[in-house]
């Protein structure tokens, strides 16, 4: 997409105003046994403005660029707030003032491989997976390209640039145990463009080979034994917990809908082990995997702890609830499409790490399980959630026994927290999450590993 200077239309906004063009680019390349089932590529971009009157907002988008356009853009979302404010007359005065500038571009250096190169990557993975585990009944291999890239200009003064990648790889292999299915899933790669993040297919098999034998052991597993057990959820089942569980609780539009953390600010919601953050950009000196830098509506990204040592600290926010709750914004509000409207989302949460090492932590359950991968799952408002559990293994005695089939965990995340005993010195991200709050956008997910006590499905 071409850089867009949007400075020149600033002399519309006779409001608050965001004004934000936006083009996101999406490949997508599937293989099953074999056959090329999907090969698609898709550019999805145009121009939206948001204005504010007075507790009301007007929005308008299209997907065109040209100039005249875009100032009807903007006369449309004031016309819109002009009319919402004359009916409803919330009455809630003015937004925070804020202003940003930023310049975040993830765009590689190299040279930018064809379709068919990205296919032919693609299928050597799918024909080595053929070749070196011919016991499988099924495999899938897929890659999933998104470029979003995004210029922001908001009458307060923010402007910003941002071109945030991600490139993945997602493998199924699947074989057949006692006549029925036994499935295995793997993601590989994380922020960047496809050219910085994957350099040949060989990079990949040493991890497929551990998935695989993940997979042996998984086939060859039993069943949990039901009930309230002692567990050590390994960081990505810790980072869906996190971002699902807990951090959605604590947006602050949700809060104002009736979440349960809005009774629960400055108390304490985890053990004093558990301090839990929404990173913006940064973590720990890396770069997270979804780093945001200015947010949508021009806001300074900056961390939002939601729990220090245990206690409920803050909601995340966009200017409008910041205004309600008397705090300062922190980049919290997010737009996944150029027709869609910001609103409060997470970026990279996670829970810290502690210092504990994760063989000690397994070393000291007598008798319980090691809970590796999450699969599907929800949570709600009130903190319960129910996540399945592709991979697993036992704990007996302290040292690791057989594989587990598919199980589930539930639980009030809240009370669930609270039994943490341990938190792993670790710290790894899960760098394919998607969250789906109304529109779906990409968020990073991730933290140590941490043994407490929780709901395990059986049979």
């Amino acid at each position: 997409m071409p850089r867009h200077d949007l400075h020149r239309f600033s002399r519309h906004f006779s409001s608050y105003t965001e004004l934000r063009v936006q083009e996101n680019t999406n490949v997508g390349i599937t293989f099953i046994k074999g056959n090329n089932t999907g090969n698609t590529r898709s550019v999805m971009g145009g121009v939206s403005a948001r204005v504010y009157q007075d507790g009301s907002w007007g929005f308008s988008s299209s997907p065109d660029l040209d100039e005249p356009m875009v100032r009807s853009v903007i006369r449309a979302a004031t016309d819109n707030a002009t009319f919402m404010n004359s009916r409803v007359k919330k009455g809630q005065g003015n937004l925070p003032q804020v202003q940003a500038t930023g310049h975040a571009d993830f765009a590689t250096h190299k040279p930018r491989a064809s379709q068919k190169v990205l296919v032919d990557f693609v299928k050597e993975i799918d024909a080595h997976i053929a070749a070196t585990y011919p016991g499988l009944s099924s495999r899938t291999v897929s890659l999933s390209v998104t470029d979003m890239e995004k210029t922001l200009l908001t009458s307060d003064g923010s402007s910003a640039y941002s071109l945030t990648p991600r490139s993945l790889i997602y493998v199924i292999l699947t074989v057949h145990q006692d006549g029925e299915p036994v499935e295995l899933f793997e993601s590989f790669g994380g922020r960047g463009q496809f050219e910085d993040v994957f350099s040949s297919p060989s990079e990949l098999y040493e991890g497929i080979a551990r998935q695989h034998q993940h997979l042996m052991n998984k086939a060859q597993g039993v069943f949990a034994s039901a009930g309230v057990q002692m567990c050590v959820l390994d960081a990505e089942l810790a980072g869906i917990l996190a971002h699902e569980a807990i951090g959605h609780t604590a947006e602050a539009d949700l809060v104002l809908g009736g979440s349960v953390a809005g009774a629960l600010l400055e108390q304490e919601v985890a053990s004093p082990l558990v301090t839990l953050v929404d990173f913006a950009h940064t973590a720990l000196g890396s770069t997270c995997p979804v780093p945001v830098y200015v947010d949508d509506e021009g806001t300074p990204a900056e961390d939002a702890v939601v729990i220090r040592d245990g206690v409920l600290k803050t909601f995340l926010h966009n200017k409008e609830t910041a205004a309600h709750f008397g705090v300062a914004p922190a980049g919290n509000a997010r737009a996944y499409q150029f027709s869609d409207e910001p609103l409060i989302r997470m970026r990279n949460t996670a829970i810290l790490p502690g210092k504990s090492r994760l063989e000690d932590m397994i070393a000291s359950v007598d008798d319980g399980y090691y809970l590796v991968k999450p699969g599907n799952g929800q949570a709600d408002s009130t903190s319960e959630f129910m996540f399945s559990v592709p991979l697993g293994y036992e704990i007996k005695n302290g040292k690791l026994g057989r594989a587990i089939r598919e199980t589930t965990i539930s639980g009030v995340a809240f009370h669930m927290l609270k039994t943490v005993t341990m938190v792993s010195e670790d710290m790894k991200w899960m760098c394919a999450g998607m969250c789906g709050k109304k529109q779906m956008i990409p968020v990073g997910m991730g933290g140590p590993a941490i043994k407490c006590t929780i709901s395990i499905g059986g049979r």
